[in-house]
């Protein structure tokens, strides 16, 4: 595994205490720490730190070994200015250095105000100087700018709004307006400080006017985080990081094989799962399917299962290579030496959902796994599906990320990292595949594989697994735990070798509805391997179509027309909610549009704008069983969109359905959302070219995501009302993103449909958050957003992966 990086990201002064030092970041986990002022032990308290923002939640996924801690250091009430503060993480003769500071630097900012200075600009032609950042203390601080003798400046003092800072001091209320911009006459010739007031406690800001005062300044900064990286993780680390930097690696992309020789289990925590005893170790029944297998790799899937560092466990190999098959003299030695292994042969050669089913039927433990006969588990596989059963104990089914390794097995590449159980998503290819886990009772209950579904036997058995297990009975463990060996007649690598595998794939889909009772008709996709789904409707229902609408006729007008023009589906209404337009020409396309559309109705808002506010309004004007939230800047592109979104979303279990956008340069603006991208939420393969397929097709596969964007969204006008509608709270943004979350809360999937195409000119209705007001507002809505649903904020999202990053939206491996 790579090495965590343990260190402090935060820290100041208890502005309510001043003995009280905290240190909030990345601890060790099982060390206790060892605090020491100029040698002397002081006190310390650590708690598990919840007050986190979202992005770092998500980070948080990366740690095995460390968690996220805040620690109260208890100082004296007047720190001497000799010495040092240190802190060490300690485990039994196991030290590591976690932080340490010069006493005289924390006795400068003990019991003063504390701030920080977000951004210094100057502007030489309009001779101004432009200061933002915050101040926190017991009272609101005194902020004033002056010169080098300590004459008072002049200067425009803005207070603003900061809920981001109110959320850092838990300890007391510092008042909304912690924010500050300051902007004052610009004189090269001399030098200004901000100084920071409460009661008699002040704080200095000497700021940087001059060209070399700002390099020295920043000289500092880079001087002052170098030598604590330097202290921190050594010479070598320090020098990793600067030949890092010099060459710019965090622009490009990583490669995978080096990130997974990272992420693989070391030697050590090998020996330490082998050393590990669970309260309940099931039985694993490894069921293989033989047919004249070359010796060397059924040799290797042998020792890689061997290897396994959990041991409770049987291999069934059953070779349905016929009589005289030269593999069972093979097997008989491996055999002989561990018990473990079962050789099951036959006389006659079988085909492969038989030749799986006699394995099965020899197996005796308590979960049955699926490998093919010539590919590898990695050594922890077994190790990690005892852990989540021992977590989790009324789980039926595991499945684990997977990627391929060349014939020889000495080069592993497409790494396959999957997102929790996505029925949508299956439906459209085998995402699942390796490794796949099920409990026995499972397999009695639905059958053994069938051999009408042969050469996708296993599509076919997955299904009525998942079935019959559902999905809150499903665990994903996103982890490599599978090596898929990869040949020429492979469907892996050469699709056309196995046609008839594709089309009995489709037969499994279909079988699946039929099941299920939904009635659709399935269809190959795009690419062999992919499949689309036709949802059949017994009726038309009306679609009421909600536009919010300011000014912008254009938009408007191309939106409705388009619609008018190209849809194939014709029951529906327009409810366009008027939003405070001021321009007459509005007004008189209104008039018109009711007079030559009867299935145009314009309502009127008179409120501020509040996006969830307003459409809510509108909808309470409709008359659909099905709701369409539609921006007035986006355009329809092809004759089925609207049927395509409304297959979707008339199936019972689903709440809402999203479309792919394009921007109007043809590159995608929505195709999904997931949670934590940009922080909170973002839209997946932004700006990638129109035919761009994404990451494993991900982006023309109908799928479920945790949210979709209300730029097109349909929703089931029940589901709407169980949901509560949109919350008026969030008035810009997150509110699709709230309300698709409220949906699921509800019981319903949200499906994003990626052949309803349009396009979205982006919000050309509404400016951008450049106020001190729309700052604050954006602030509040994300604590709002974070206040309501902290544990996919903290969880992650299980439609995506935690091994990719959220650094980007194209789906691409976290940095190393």
């Amino acid at each position: 595994m790579q090495r965590e990086i343990y260190e402090v990201k935060k820290e100041r002064f208890n502005i309510a205490d001043r003995k009280e030092y905290i240190l909030q970041g990345v601890w060790p986990k099982n060390y206790k720490p060892e605090v020491k002022l100029d040698n002397k032990v002081m006190e310390a308290k650590t708690s598990r730190q919840e007050r986190v923002s979202a992005l770092e939640r998500f980070q948080d996924l990366d740690f095995e070994n460390g968690e996220r801690i805040e620690m109260v250091v208890l100082l004296p009430e007047q720190i001497k200015k000799s010495g040092k503060l240190t802190i060490h993480a300690v485990k039994g003769n196991d030290r590591i250095l976690w932080f340490s500071a010069d006493a005289g630097k924390l006795a400068e900012k003990q019991g003063k105000p504390q701030f920080y200075i977000e951004e210094v600009t100057t502007d030489k032609e309009l001779r101004k100087c432009k200061i933002r950042g915050w101040a926190a203390g017991q009272q609101m601080v005194d902020i004033s700018l002056e010169d080098k003798t300590g004459r008072k400046i002049p200067c425009h003092l803005e207070r603003l709004n900061r809920v981001d800072v109110q959320n850092q001091f838990s300890e007391m209320d510092i008042g909304e307006k912690s924010g500050f911009y300051l902007e004052a006459d610009y004189d090269r010739q001399n030098s200004y400080r901000i100084v920071f007031q409460t009661g008699t406690e002040s704080a200095v800001f000497p700021v940087p006017l001059q060209r070399l005062e700002i390099l020295q300044e920043k000289f500092g900064v880079y001087y002052r985080k170098s030598l604590h990286y330097l202290k921190m993780h050594g010479i070598s680390g320090f020098s990793a990081k600067v030949f890092s930097k010099a060459k710019n690696r965090k622009n490009r992309p990583v490669e995978y094989s080096k990130w997974l020789p990272k992420h693989l289990p070391s030697q050590a925590e090998l020996a330490q799962q082998r050393e590990e005893k669970f309260a309940w170790e099931p039985k694993f029944s490894i069921v293989v399917p033989l047919f004249k297998t070359p010796e060397k790799y059924l040799e290797s899937l042998i020792r890689s299962i061997q290897a396994q560092t959990y041991e409770n466990w049987e291999l069934c190999l059953s070779d349905g290579s016929g009589k005289n098959s030269v593999l069972g003299d093979f097997i008989k030695r491996f055999a002989e030496k561990d018990r473990r292994i079962v050789y099951i042969p036959h006389e006659s050669s079988l085909q492969i959902s038989e030749n799986t089913n006699a394995a099965i039927e020899a197996a005796s433990g308590d979960f049955v796994v699926f490998a093919d006969h010539d590919d590898e588990l990695t050594p922890d596989a077994l190790y990690e599906c005892a852990k989540r059963l021992n977590e989790k104990k009324d789980t039926l089914v595991l499945y684990s990320d997977e990627d391929k390794m060349t014939m020889d097995g000495n080069k592993f590449f497409q790494p396959h990292f999957k997102p929790d159980f996505n029925i949508d998503l299956l439906c459209s290819v085998n995402y699942i595949c390796h490794l796949f886990v099920v409990k026995r009772d499972i397999i009695n209950l639905v059958g053994m594989l069938r051999r009408e579904f042969d050469g996708a036997q296993d599509y076919d058995f997955i299904f009525r697994c998942t079935e019959q297990a559902g999905r809150e009975h499903i665990c994903h463990i996103p982890r490599i735990l599978y090596h898929w060996r990869c040949h020429e007649d492979s469907t892996a690598e050469n699709p056309e070798s196995k046609l008839y595998a594709f089309e009995a794939g489709e037969k499994a889909v279909q079988a699946h509805y039929e099941r299920v009772g939904v009635k659709a008709q399935v269809r190959q996709g795009e690419f062999l391997g992919l499949y689309r789904t036709k949802f059949i409707r017994d009726y038309d229902p009306l679609i009421s179509v909600v536009i919010p609408n300011k000014d912008h006729i254009d938009d408007l007008k191309r939106c409705i027309d388009s619609i008018e023009q190209k849809s194939n589906y014709k029951n529906l209404e327009y409810i366009i909610v008027e939003n405070n337009s001021t321009e007459k020409e509005t007004f008189a396309y209104y008039k018109k549009l009711e007079e030559n559309n009867p299935r145009a109705k314009v309502v009127y808002w008179d409120g501020i704008f509040n996006y969830s506010a307003i459409n809510n309004f509108g909808i309470k004007e409709a008359n659909g069983e099905y709701l369409l939230l539609l921006n007035n800047d986006t355009e329809i592109i092809n004759a089925d969109c609207l049927e395509e979104l409304l297959g979707y979303c008339m199936r019972e279990d689903v709440g809402a359905v999203g479309a792919r956008l394009y921007y109007e340069d043809d590159t995608i603006q929505h195709a999904g959302v997931v949670i934590g991208f940009g922080g909170i939420a973002g839209h997946c393969f932004v700006q990638q070219k129109r035919g761009a397929t994404g990451y494993c097709h991900r982006i023309i596969c109908a799928q479920d995501y945790s949210a979709v964007t209300a730029a097109c969204m349909m929703v089931k006008r029940r589901a709407y009302d169980e949901a509560g509608g949109l919350s008026e709270k969030l008035q810009v943004a997150f509110n699709d993103i709230d309300f698709c979350l409220k949906l699921q809360r509800a019981g319903y999937l949200v499906v994003y449909n990626p052949y309803a195409e349009l396009y979205h000119y982006e919000s050309k209705s509404r400016g951008l958050e450049d106020t001190p007001e729309k700052v604050a507002r954006f602030n509040r809505e994300i604590k709002t957003f974070e206040e309501r649903w902290p544990e996919i904020l903290r969880d992650g999202d299980p439609y995506y992966n935690p091994n990719l990053t959220l650094d980007s939206q194209d789906f691409s491996l976290k940095r190393i």
